[in-house]
């Protein structure tokens, strides 16, 4: 086993106590123990619902190496379980975090925004991967538990490691971005996302700028120059001593500008100028705010040290994750449909950017484009109007029969012409029925809304009913 951690340095970089019989060091971290794998660390948070120190036994029973708890907590466990006593398990997981900063040699990114994190985040951990040992955040990883965990995570001898910060509310990246404290960071944009926390774009805007504050002397910030909230975040940049802006975007004057795309059903070519160095290249997965995305992630590799026409090359792999555009053939009386499960989230900019992909997909001899819609949540006041604007993107990809779930979906089933309206229910699972029935072959189907809306069992309803298989890459043609 090669140590993420020894315990020694374990012990000294959260102040903790050691007791019970220790290996010399830990293969990992973890706090979850069913998927804890022989010689991890477990770490007992304390969670919303459950409390890390009721699964300490099931942990090291499991093959953990060691568990980490509260000191207060010290007394419900055997005199030589191997343990890491602390005043704060969570507290614990971000000195070692710290430590796992300061050791680290290698350049790091980190990326926020309100939609294409993950995405973004996942494209940079393939191309920088084409040169170098690169870590980067599990999943979406991103919150006050997330961050320190995949910071912890990081070997020290990686040459890049890349973060996803998120957010909620005003306050919540400052904190994080200090943890991780990035040689590079990226704004992918900004979008009404969480409304009903923030009340306007402009104080979303200045949420994601808390980036800045964490940023290494000499670091760079990276912004989509096509973004309505661009002015401000570069302001912003300014006032947090960031002594560069990298730009990205179709903008005229962007750093990293789209010069020529192609948008084709499984992928896209694209062409553009990267700081001054022209590069072409395919995209694995479709869509354009993939393209545009990936500009920022091309101008982040550039910016870190990385090998750009490598980089390039790698994203020709790019592949969507599962609820965020995976792709299935589902094999339908008298032929096969394709699925699009974008179940995971939503909001408004990603809805808009599903829809196109949906519009883009190939369909069979008298198949339609179908768009299952659950409600788009933390909208606040400005829910309805948002739920209605979306008729413009249905209507702008051609997509033919539109299925809506939710109270909020119920302002776009209205404001939509009766041709388009395939169904709908208040929830998910009242409309689950009709959406199994209306499948046919030939036929493109797209599930999206945001996680509460649970739209996820209906994609799931879908691939029981009728059997999945991958679908086949098609080749793309010019660019």
């Amino acid at each position: 086993m090669t140590a993420l951690w020894t315990i020694s340095d374990m012990a000294a970089a959260m102040k903790a106590d050691a007791s019970g019989a220790l290996p010399d060091g830990v293969s990992g971290i973890s706090i979850d123990t069913r998927s804890i794998a022989p010689g991890e660390a477990f770490f007992a948070i304390q969670g919303d619902n459950r409390d890390g120190h009721d699964f300490v036994e099931a942990a090291l029973t499991s093959g953990g190496g060691v568990a980490v708890i509260a000191r207060a907590q010290r007394s419900r466990f055997a005199a030589d379980a191997p343990l890491l006593a602390v005043d704060d398990v969570l507290e614990g997981l971000r000195d070692l975090a710290r430590a796992a900063r300061a050791r680290l040699r290698g350049k790091v990114i980190a990326v926020t925004g309100s939609v294409g994190k993950t995405g973004t985040k996942e494209a940079l951990r393939l191309a920088l991967s084409a040169e170098g040992e690169t870590h980067a955040s599990a999943a979406s990883y991103n919150n006050h538990w997330g961050v320190p965990l995949s910071l912890a995570r990081c070997p020290a001898a990686v040459a890049y490691a890349v973060f996803e910060i998120g957010m909620n509310h005003a306050g919540e990246i400052t904190p994080l971005t200090q943890l991780v404290r990035p040689h590079v960071a990226i704004i992918t944009t900004v979008a009404p996302v969480h409304l009903e926390y923030f009340g306007s774009l402009e104080k979303i805007a200045d949420a994601k700028a808390e980036i800045f504050a964490g940023l290494e002397p000499g670091g760079v910030a990276v912004l989509n120059r096509d973004n309505s909230q661009y002015q401000r975040l570069a302001a912003a940049a300014e006032a947090a001593g960031v002594g560069r802006i990298v730009t990205f975007g179709e903008h005229a004057d962007a750093d990293a500008r789209l010069t020529k795309m192609c948008l084709h059903p499984e992928c896209s070519c694209v062409h553009a100028s990267i700081l001054g160095q022209d590069v072409t290249y395919k995209l694995g997965a479709p869509g354009k705010h993939l393209v545009l995305n990936s500009l920022g992630v091309l101008a982040a590799v550039s910016l870190a040290g990385g090998d750009l026409a490598l980089a390039a090359l790698a994203l020709n792999n790019l592949k969507p994750a599962t609820g965020r555009g995976a792709r299935a053939n589902l094999a339908v009386p008298g032929g096969s449909a394709l699925l699009i499960d974008e179940s995971y989230n939503a909001n408004p900019a990603s809805m808009a950017a599903a829809l196109a992909l949906l519009g883009h997909a190939t369909i069979g001899d008298r198949g339609r484009r179908i768009a299952v819609l659950g409600d788009m949540l933390e909208l606040g006041d400005q829910a309805a109007d948002l739920h209605r604007a979306l008729a413009q993107p249905v209507n702008a990809a051609g997509i033919d029969l539109v299925y809506c779930a939710g109270p909020q979906m119920k302002a776009l089933w209205e404001a939509l012409p009766s041709g388009r309206r395939g169904g709908y229910a208040v929830t998910a699972a009242e409309l689950e029925p009709s959406v199994l029935d209306a499948i046919r072959a030939g036929d493109a189907v797209m599930v999206k809304g945001s996680l509460g809306s649970k739209m996820g069992p209906i994609v799931k309803a879908l691939e029981r009913q009728f059997p999945r298989s991958a679908v086949p890459e098609q080749a793309a043609t010019g660019a």
